[in-house]
């Protein structure tokens, strides 16, 4: 005896003029491997479905088979935009939960690795932007002046995007001879690339009728959906970790939070524009109050002995056989930390057992967070308007996939 099953199909009644368009995984225009599947009545857009996990890389269960140290490398290949930046927020978070001080002089370096990042980030977020609508030489210029960023870093870090610069304790090393001067004769010229940049794009007829009026998120909105960074500034909300939960010192530096109005791709546009000048002038007062001293804590149990100790004498080589085996001891709990990242909020979250290894690690990737918001903005638009909200959107899918 057989059982006959029916199988019904969710199907509309009457037949759909709709189409449905697969837009990406691809890197131009989806700015990496972003798909979104569009519903579309003709060129308008009925509903949007963001699809990611395609770079999905397991660092949050990898962190728990590492030391805090060992897993440093791996934030670099978060936003790797701002590699620097993610790497201060990291030891920042892993300080907090081992309890840690760091040196004066280590707090003012990672102020200006931070800043340097968001210039970077912004940099190339901004050009890749211009790019996507048409305006090819802004591309070039912003890369123009990234290239000087990224000369930069490899003289304080030894590499160009890997750095691992920060140590749980300070930082790897002091500011090489010769920085400080490359780092001001960019500051001096920076200004006048930035209005270079406006020149070409604010007042640009297509560029304002291709960013005005679309993409608009809310108020209500985007702190409704979690967005953080310009994101969210650019809807009107004056939330900046920097100044709202200070860290690191930011509550001794002077500077402006921009926010926008409209909270359009324009707006976001003009927030990040703002915020090259914001940062320029940050790491004009750190360099103004550069204090002297160590860069890294002097605890044996934190922070590797010198070299040139570690030879010599029989207690510092133990410290180190420690430190490089087990790791730093944290005591048993949990903390957060968050950082104001070039793209938003980068938050980690610790919890411990005691010992050198994490027994839990949460990362909360801006990037990821932020892309909800397309579920609720693209619909309505038209295909062109898509590519414009993403490069207004400014993610990185190596954040958000983890």
């Amino acid at each position: 005896m057989s059982t006959q099953v029916d199988i019904v199909l969710d199907r509309p009644q009457q037949p759909s003029e709709h189409q449905i368009l697969n837009m990406g995984p691809q890197h131009p225009s989806t700015h990496g491997v972003l798909r979104i599947i569009l519903e579309l009545d003709g060129e308008i857009i009925v509903k949007a479905t963001p699809v990611v996990g395609y770079l999905h890389r397991a660092m949050e269960k990898i962190a728990e088979s590492m030391t805090f140290h060992q897993f440093l490398p791996y934030t670099d290949r978060l936003d790797y935009l701002a590699p620097l930046a993610n790497n201060v927020a990291l030891t920042t978070a892993q300080e907090k939960l081992i309890g840690v001080e760091i040196p004066p002089r280590a707090r003012a370096i990672r102020v200006l690795a931070v800043e340097l990042s968001r210039i970077s980030a912004h940099l190339l977020g901004l050009g890749a932007f211009a790019m996507d609508l048409g305006a090819m030489t802004v591309f070039l210029w912003t890369f123009r002046e990234r290239e000087t960023i990224y000369n930069l870093i490899e003289h304080l870090t030894g590499a160009r995007f890997t750095t691992s610069y920060t140590r749980v304790g300070g930082v790897a090393n002091d500011l090489p001879e010769g920085f400080i001067p490359e780092l001001r004769a960019f500051l001096d010229e920076f200004p006048a690339r930035v209005d270079d940049y406006e020149r070409m794009l604010t007042s640009n007829r297509i560029w304002v009728e291709r960013t005005k009026d679309v993409g608009v998120i809310t108020k209500e909105d985007a702190i409704s959906y979690g967005l953080t960074g310009p994101n969210l500034r650019a809807s009107g909300v004056e939330w900046d970790l920097r100044q709202k939960r200070p860290y690191l010192g930011y509550e001794d530096y002077d500077f402006d939070v921009p926010v926008g109005s409209v909270g359009d791709c324009y707006d976001r546009y003009l927030c990040r524009i703002e915020e090259l000048r914001q940062s320029h002038g940050i790491l004009l007062q750190v360099l103004d109050k550069l204090p002297d001293g160590p860069v890294l804590t002097p605890r044996t149990h934190v922070s590797l002995p010198a070299k040139s100790e570690t030879l010599r004498g029989m207690e510092e080589l133990i410290y180190q056989f420690i430190l490089i085996t087990e790791g730093q001891d944290a005591p048993p709990g949990e903390c957060y930390f968050a950082a104001e990242n070039p793209k938003g909020e980068l938050g980690f979250y610790f919890r411990s057992k005691g010992g050198g290894y994490p027994d839990r690690m949460f990362i909360r990737a801006p990037s990821f967070v932020n892309l909800q918001i397309l579920e609720r903005i693209l619909p309505g638009g038209f295909i062109s308007d898509v590519v414009a909200i993403l490069g207004s959107i400014d993610f990185v899918m190596g954040e958000c996939d983890r």
